[in-house]
């Protein structure tokens, strides 16, 4: 059941892509945000209660009704793994960002290829050179990739089924969101949210670089996982783009390489430069597809082989 609730999910939001504003996400936004201000009072331990409020509902509902479906009727609870699965894993919810950057590339269009950047990421790219979007561009898309797709993939597949992408999904969202600069919002509101999901991603992360190398370039991509991770302030990040960049040929400097060609004081190995891969080129945008799909790809006929195996 699971290779095919998987199967149909992904044929569906080809199909017809999730809407970024679609009621499931606006419901969590909404949930997140009443969180964040009935229980930030600047310590731990608040971020930790305002985690379990939201995740645990949601968790636990999506459990209960699969577990309910489940024993009214078999097709029920397939059907419900598709919704669930369609809500939460899939290309289409980031993929319009990196297309459109693509095509204003391929037109030539410079300008509109850097507001997009913008819009996505936040960083400032005005006047930014075509090779550095390109850079920024698939450093947001290899860790938009692992979290919509490959993440939420692994946390569907342990015995919770359903209610581990849910438990992903809200878990990455929080993460992100109480991070953002508010207001209102505290440092340490966020440390939780951030630490538990960096916990639940050590292991995906890891298995996304293991596919990545796998499908593409798999001695530079592994060599780049071992001497070019520590280029990244967060590990899970770094073991994916610096295994990404391997893969790819593509050089995806992290910021601590970049801070120590300045910094006297940088740790050992921090400023070490990729003698791997060349420059970022609108090209390679198109191979970073390639290699997205044909890991997808090693994911589902593994799974097929595991559904086949349990049938025998």
């Amino acid at each position: 059941m699971t290779f095919f609730s998987v199967l149909l999910a992904l044929v569906i939001e080809q199909v017809r892509a999730l809407s970024p504003n679609n009621p499931v996400t606006a419901l969590l936004r909404l949930n997140a945000d009443w969180a964040a201000h009935g229980f930030d009072a600047g310590k731990k331990k608040h971020g930790l209660i305002a985690w379990l409020v939201v995740v645990v509902p949601w968790t636990v509902a999506t459990a209960l009704i699969y577990y309910v479906l489940y024993r009214i009727s078999f097709v029920l609870a397939f059907l419900w793994n598709v919704v669930v699965v369609y809500f939460t894993l899939g290309f289409r919810q980031f993929s319009h960002y990196f297309t459109d950057i693509h095509l204003a590339l391929n037109n030539d269009d410079v300008p509109r290829a850097r507001e997009i950047l913008t819009e996505w990421t936040g960083i400032d790219a005005v006047d930014m050179p075509v090779s550095e979007i390109v850079r920024h561009t698939l450093i947001h898309a290899v860790v938009a990739s692992h979290r919509h797709v490959f993440g939420v993939f692994f946390w569907f597949l342990v015995p919770i089924g359903p209610a581990g992408a849910v438990l992903y999904r809200i878990s990455e969202y929080l993460a992100r969101a109480w991070s953002r600069p508010a207001d209102d919002r505290t440092e340490a509101f966020s440390d939780f949210a951030q630490h538990v999901f960096f916990v639940i991603d050590w292991v995906p992360a890891r298995l996304t670089s293991l596919g990545f190398s796998i499908v593409g370039n798999f001695e530079d991509a592994i060599y780049s996982w071992r001497n070019h991770t520590n280029q990244w302030p967060d590990t899970n990040e770094g073991v994916l783009l610096a295994t990404g960049s391997g893969a790819l040929g593509a050089r995806l400097s992290g910021p601590l390489a970049e801070q120590s060609s300045v910094d006297a004081l940088a740790q050992p190995g921090e400023g070490d430069a990729y003698t791997v891969g060349d420059d970022c080129t609108p090209r390679t945008l198109q191979s970073a597809v390639g290699l997205v799909w044909r890991a997808v790809i090693l994911w589902m006929i593994l799974l097929l082989m595991l559904t086949i195996a349990v049938w025998i």
